[in-house]
């Protein structure tokens, strides 16, 4: 068997899938370029209005208006959680919690103003400091980096304050250490990453918090706090902790209040919102609608607030504070300054003066930003950067003759209403450029996004000709292995020369998308000489007969309704509303899918017995006796397929969708009845997948022998579980459980799940060393070993009824010989030999659903189980569909069995409660087993990734009992319909039936149908991917293509990635059995 071609051949389509991804990526979702340009005093953007006088010792640009300033982040303060309503009796639990608030704002209405703060999406939290600090907006891909906070190398506030002397304390999330390192003059850094931990990160800012105000060394103090977004993350907002939480923050900034001095500037934010399940990350309403309050002892504003709070983007922030603390804005922001902060108790003219003054300065900072900007990254519409440049232009102009008018700060009377206007011209300019930067921000590389469509359309076309051509061709993988392997390095290395002689930098992936497709061209051009080859051989003989031409349409035909099936599910990836419906519509096409198929089998005739000349007479056609039990399995299939319905997460764009009260962990249920039964029908969910595994297992003989492995099936399954159902109990009551026990509980929460990792990963190395699940029971006599799989439990009756013939020839003829002689003596009895590549496939996939439902909620277990059954179910399917259709390809998977595996793995990405954005990612799973914060980004990667594309893992790794199932069954079937027969018969009948020793028979079409088997399933995922891609390129300037095309994509092209890689591991893991059962047989051979 060709065991090393076939993985690698496998291997190297998926790295030019890979190259593909790698290169459109690259063109689509480009960072926005920063300029290393940094503002200065000494910048010539001073007005002239301050030109005629010297600004105050400590001031740049404008005049310092505070020396200190508090910034208090409460991370995920939505505008709702800092609302107070007193007409509210019984305000929900984040409703009227900080009314410290609204006490200041209608106690001193020209000290204290709340805003409405709106975020840029992406709002995740490093994006959000991003925007805070800088001006400017982060782009959509740098959400990516959420776990590898790269230091900000573009001109910030905090570089402006530090450069200017300023002492810049910080206390809080660590986030920041990364962001700006070496930037504090004091810092108290506490793990954040850990979103079941409500208190560390808030407990440790309160420690520090009050003694280094009252300190006064210090001159910007910032305080992130995260136990609001923490809380929401763990419980939603709308629970009793959060109540607490708000309480708490309630009462520091009333004590932070009483500690400020006179000129000290206040300022509590949201860096973004929470949705009703307290996720963030995306752009619905309530996840960029968060908080800012202002506060100072001195006066602020020159009137009273407005009775609704006026919205301001967060980047607005940056030139304010910058102005006010007298330090330049920072070089790349595109905010606009909040002018009313500049008026204090000045007169209306002089406040207008004072407006005029700090958004000239604002707007010239941004002109100066933008005429860099597009000097560098030439993205920037040309016609839109000329009107914005006549906007500065006569904005500038005009308040310069308006000021040489002005004498003092006296006014003539009709100059006055020039003042408004011309605040106007400037708040008009500044919002037009940021409109602007924020439409052409996404800066595409329209070349690479269309080599990366052309690599991934060419590799799906590579997996189909390359499967199609392994049915004629049992060495392909080997021999046109060879020349991609020759072609892809020449072609690198001639890009590698280019780059060498132009003395350019060398990207490294577009040298490996230059070897992928150089790879790709030397197979097409070895197989298509191979064609022609093929064509001048066969070009002298006569045409297909009828009878072939016949075949040859009904073969098409066959292909057309599940590849119908699948051209649907691709066109439909171009509209937004198919994606947002997906969870819907994946499993209606895999009903479809099954339905269509039970309709060609009627259509063909096979579901009927031939006709007799009285059913012909009276026109009256009996069913197969088979139809009965596939239509059972289609019911089965529907009820499994709408009972996933059940496990279903929201996007906010189904604004009447409610999540599944499955997604939420049995800590976060009040009623103790309903927590007690769920974890009950959870942990008996577990022992009943046990037990079913170990049936299976026991029918096929695979439980009779003394192996390791064996043994770990029988006693570790159940410690597993056990382990499992421990976790569950001390996670579900961890919040319950006071003092000493609450320790306990802490260390147990820990050590279970670890427990099953080990426990987990000591099986698969089991299953890795020895896979052989077989039982030999050895009674030969001295003439020569004959071995037989063996089924059911060992006895005299059952050795004589179930003698099944030997794998070789030799074997086999020996054996007839002794049946013709009359002699019944027993030989080598293996028992489980049959069905030893599936029960392999069947243990890992058993350790893989242990681990990743311990990463899920509880009640997710319900989930798995339908996944279990309904793949169980679907193979049944296939097997008897084959069976009834007579297919003479054994070696062969049919596309629809591929097609609806993978529909299947769709469905249950819905079903376990996922979807394609960022807010509906389980963060949770990372902290699974671990406590504290992690030392590294690979695990919690690893943990949250194997938490979200778990169905698209089980089934990849499950994809070869496509081809295994159906010789599985191959007992059970025939013992149906098993006739009496003589004994020359009754061997040629058992003969029939080897099950999976039938593949040993023929080793080369073996490792050609797993070679089949696996370009299929790539075929059929690259095609979902090149239709995601093509969607993302060709609507990329889409009013949804951030919200709905950007986000399919990335979560398609990270499950390709992840089913890939577990679709060589299952093949490679059928490969490690085939080479234990040669192992196998070579020692028997030798006794």
């Amino acid at each position: 068997m060709q065991r090393w071609p076939v993985v690698l051949f496998l291997a190297w389509v998926c790295f030019l899938f890979f190259a593909g991804i790698g290169l459109f990526m690259s063109g689509f979702l480009l960072t926005r370029i920063e300029l290393a340009s940094s503002s200065s005093c000494s910048d010539p953007l001073v007005p002239p209005l301050w030109e005629r006088q010297s600004l105050p010792p400590g001031s740049c640009w404008a005049p310092q208006r505070f020396s200190k300033a508090v910034l208090v982040i409460i991370d995920a303060l939505h505008f709702e959680f800092a609302r107070f309503d007193p007409a509210k009796a019984s305000p929900l639990p984040y409703e009227n919690k900080l009314g410290v608030l609204h006490q200041l704002a209608t106690s001193q209405p020209r000290h204290a103003r709340l805003y409405r703060f709106r975020a840029d999406p992406p709002t995740a939290t490093m994006q959000r400091i991003k925007g805070l600090t800088t001006g400017s907006l982060p782009t959509f891909i740098d959400v990516g980096s959420n776990f590898a906070s790269y230091a900000i190398q573009e001109d910030n506030l905090l570089a402006q304050l530090v450069q200017n002397g300023r002492r810049v304390v910080f206390m809080g999330d660590d986030t920041w250490e990364g962001l700006f390192p070496k930037k504090f003059f004091r810092s108290y850094f506490f793990p954040s990453f850990n979103v079941k931990d409500l208190h560390t990160v808030d407990d440790g800012i309160l420690q520090h918090l009050y003694p280094t105000v009252d300190s006064g060394e210090w001159d910007v103090l910032i305080a992130h706090f995260l136990g609001v977004d923490h809380c929401g993350h763990k419980h939603g907002p709308d629970h009793p902790e959060m109540a607490k939480k708000l309480t708490q923050m309630n009462e520091m900034l009333r004590s932070l209040v009483d500690h400020l001095g006179n000129d000290t500037l206040l300022l509590v934010a949201g860096d973004h919102g929470m949705t009703e399940t307290g996720d963030h990350g995306g752009d619905s309403e309530k996840e960029v609608n968060a908080a800012l309050f202002v506060y100072s002892r001195t006066p602020l504003f020159g009137s009273g607030p407005p009775e609704e709070p006026e919205t301001i983007p967060q980047v607005n922030l940056v030139p304010t504070v910058a102005l006010l603390l007298g330090v330049p804005i920072p070089y790349s922001n595109i905010g606009e300054v909040m002018a009313e902060l500049f008026t204090g108790d000045s007169d209306a003219v002089s406040a207008a003066l004072q407006q005029l003054s700090v958004y000239h300065i604002n707007a010239k900072q941004v002109d100066r930003f933008l005429q860099s900007y597009s000097l560098v990254a030439q993205d920037l519409p040309a016609e839109q950067l000329q009107h914005l440049q006549e906007l500065f232009s006569s904005a500038v102009e005009e308040h310069t003759q308006l000021l040489t008018q002005v004498q003092g700060t006296t006014v003539p009377p009709e100059l006055k209403p020039r003042l408004g206007s011309l605040i106007s011209r400037f708040q008009r300019y500044l919002r037009e450029a940021r409109a602007v930067c924020t439409q052409s921000w996404a800066r595409f590389h329209p070349l690479r996004m269309v080599g990366g469509c052309i690599l991934i359309a060419s590799s799906c076309l590579l997996c189909y000709v390359a499967s199609e051509l392994a049915a004629s061709s049992q060495s392909l993988c080997r021999s046109c292995l060879l020349y991609p392997l020759f072609w892809g390095p020449v072609g690198a290395a001639l890009l590698w020369l280019v780059h060498v002689f132009t003395q350019e930098g060398l990207d490294l992936l577009l040298v490996s998308s230059w070897a992928a497709a150089a790879s790709q061209l030397g197979f097409f051009w070895h197989w298509w000489g191979q064609h022609l080859k093929r064509a001048r051989l066969t070009g002298s003989q006569p045409p297909l007969a009828s009878g072939g031409l016949r075949q040859r349409l009904q073969a098409w035909l066959g292909l057309a309704f599940p590849m119908g099936i699948l051209v649907f599910r691709c066109g439909a990836m171009f509209s937004d509303s198919f994606v947002v419906a997906e969870a819907r519509v994946a499993p209606f096409l895999l009903a479809s899918l099954v339905m269509l198929l039970v309709g060609k089998l009627h259509w063909d005739g096979h579901l009927t017995v031939p006709e007799g000349p009285k059913q012909q007479l009276l026109g009256i056609s009996s069913y197969r006796r088979e139809i009965w039990y596939l239509l059972c399995l289609v019911a089965m299939l529907l009820v499994c397929v709408r009972l996933s319905s059940f496990f279903h997460q929201c996007r906010e764009e189904i604004p009447q969708c409610r999540p599944s009260i499955f997604l939420s962990p049995l800590a976060s249920l009040r009623n103790t009845r309903a927590k007690n039964l769920f974890y009950l029908l959870c942990v008996a969910l577990l022992a009943g997948l046990v037990y079913a595994v170990q049936s299976w297992l026991r029918h096929y003989g695979n439980l009779n022998s003394s192996d390791p492995l064996v043994l770990f099936v029988r006693w570790g399954f159940p410690l597993v579980v056990l382990c499992i159902a421990c976790y569950w109990a001390v996670a579900s009551s961890a919040d319950d459980s006071l003092g000493k026990l609450q320790e306990l509980v802490q260390v147990a929460v820990v050590v279970f799940p670890r427990a099953v990792y080990g426990l987990a990963s000591m099986g698969l190395l089991l299953l890795l060393c020895n896979p052989m699940t077989v039982f030999a029971k050895d009674t030969r006599e001295s003439a020569g070993s004959i071995v037989t799989p063996y089924l059911g439990v060992p006895g005299s009756e059952v050795d004589f009824l179930h003698v099944i013939p030997q794998i070789y020839k030799r074997m086999q003829e020996s054996q007839k010989s002794r049946l013709e002689r009359g002699s019944c003596r027993a030989t080598v009895a293996a028992y489980g030999l049959g069905s030893v590549y599936s029960a392999a496939l069947v243990i890992a996939l058993t350790l893989l659903g242990f681990l990743l439902m311990l990463l899920h909620s509880e009640r997710l277990s319900f989930a798995f189980l339908l996944l279990f059954v309904e793949a169980f179910v679907l193979l049944h399917i296939h097997t008897c569909a084959r069976g009834l259709a007579g297919d003479a390809e054994l070696f062969s998977v049919p596309w629809y069995a591929v097609i609806s595996w993978l529909l299947a793995a769709s469905q249950f990405f819905y079903s376990t409660g996922h979807q394609p954005i960022f807010p509906a990612i389980h963060w949770n799973a990372a902290f699974v087993g671990f406590h504290l914060d992690h030392s590294t980004n690979l695990l919690p990667a690893v943990l949250v990734g194997a938490n979200t594309f778990a169905s698209h893992i089980l089934f990849a790794v499950g994809c070869p009992l496509l081809l295994l199932w159906p010789f599985v069954c191959e007992v059970s079937t025939s013992q149906r319909k098993k006739p009496k027969k003589e004994s020359r018969e009754e061997l040629q009948e058992v003969e029939e039936h080897m099950m999976e020793m039938r593949l040993r028979e023929s080793p080369e079409e073996f490792s050609t149908a797993l070679l089949r088997l696996g370009l299929k399933y790539l075929f059929v995922l690259g095609a979902q991917l090149l239709a995601c891609v093509c969607a993302a390129m060709i609507l990329r300037r889409h009013l949804m293509v951030w919200k709905v095309f950007a986000p399919k994509f990335l979560f398609e092209s990270l499950g390709f990635v992840v089913s890939s890689i577990c679709l060589l591991l299952g093949i490679s893991l059928v490969m490690r059995v085939d080479c234990a059962v040669s192992t196998w047989f070579s020692q028997l051979r030798l006794r």
